[in-house]
């Protein structure tokens, strides 16, 4: 009898001795690809603070020219470095000081992407409503078009986006980039989805409590949600924060361009400042991610409508 009890310790022993050893390497294994991952951002967080002589003497040979006036991308000569020699604000100060056309730059992107998320949320939650509270023909052929439109890549609907927005007239102006963001189908099919997790029972229950339809929608829906919707608008703000093509076809000044396309025209007489603007332009979806991390993770789990 003892035999057998010590034998059974000694396996217990070895499991849980195989089960540490498996998550000691699982950890170490996570923390080398998120320290891999967050190598760029770190670098990039760091050079911000190095002086201008410091930086073109690090990174300048990637930003040279050649005798024809081509740009040489590749150097084996280039220096990465992690820690300044000396910390300076010297690149914050002229960015947000010196040079206005940046921080120009930032408000456009801003004055793009608020509308778009606002307008792209209110049309979702209303269509979505619909298509998660009533049944037909019409509108599950709707609800597929909406599918058919969100799976085709943004490059395959510029060019009628360009052709429209001449038609139209507004070719050239804010809105031929606020309207198509506003109408996206992403945030219609992911909020119709999250609705209809929500048991048909609650809102069957408010109706016949006398409850309408806007009460049904504004109070009994809107609350359950509250996770899916602030998930939503955190990933319909990366999409558009982070656009590119949009501006470079459907606005024709440079002027009007965000910070994300600018930062690609970062020229040889200002490569002290990319590191401070990239900094900049990182500062709002860092900030949003990190108050919005438990609404994403919850919007992304959540799976049940009715939480006990």
């Amino acid at each position: 009898m003892s035999t057998q009890v010590g034998f059974k310790r000694n396996v217990k022993k070895k499991r849980r001795t195989a089960d540490n050893l498996k998550t000691t390497v699982v950890t170490i294994a996570a923390i080398c690809f998120a320290a891999i991952f967050l190598l760029p951002t770190i670098l990039t967080i760091t050079n911000s603070f190095m002086s201008a002589a410091e930086i073109s003497s690090n990174y300048g040979s990637i930003f040279a020219t050649t005798e024809k006036g081509g740009k040489v991308f590749i150097s084996k000569t280039v220096n990465l470095k992690f820690i300044p020699d000396i910390v300076t604000f010297s690149q914050y100060y002229t960015v947000l000081f010196k040079s206005p056309e940046y921080l120009f730059k930032f408000w456009n992107s801003v004055i793009y992407v608020g509308p778009i998320v606002v307008v792209q949320l209110l049309i979702a939650t209303l269509a979505s409503y619909g298509f998660a509270r009533y049944s037909g023909r019409l509108k599950n052929a709707i609800f597929f078009a909406y599918i058919i439109m969100m799976l085709m890549p943004y490059q395959v609907t510029l060019v009628p986006n360009f052709l429209v927005s001449k038609a139209i007239g507004i070719y050239g102006t804010r809105w031929s980039i606020w309207l198509p963001g506003m109408f996206s189908p992403f945030a219609v099919y992911l909020l119709t989805k999250f609705m209809r997790r929500i048991p048909t029972e609650v809102m069957e229950a408010a109706s016949i409590d006398g409850a309408d339809e806007w009460y049904i929608f504004s109070r009994v829906c809107m609350p359950l949600c509250k996770g899916g919707i602030a998930s939503i608008a955190i990933l319909v703000f990366f999409d558009y924060w982070n656009m590119v093509e949009q501006p470079l076809i459907l606005l024709p000044d440079s002027d009007m361009h965000p910070l994300s396309v600018f930062l690609s025209k970062i020229n040889t007489g200002e490569i002290s400042l990319a590191f401070a603007v990239a900094v900049i332009y990182l500062v709002p979806p860092l900030l949003i991610f990190l108050y919005g991390e438990d609404y994403l993770v919850e919007g992304i789990s959540y799976q049940g409508g009715i939480k006990g």
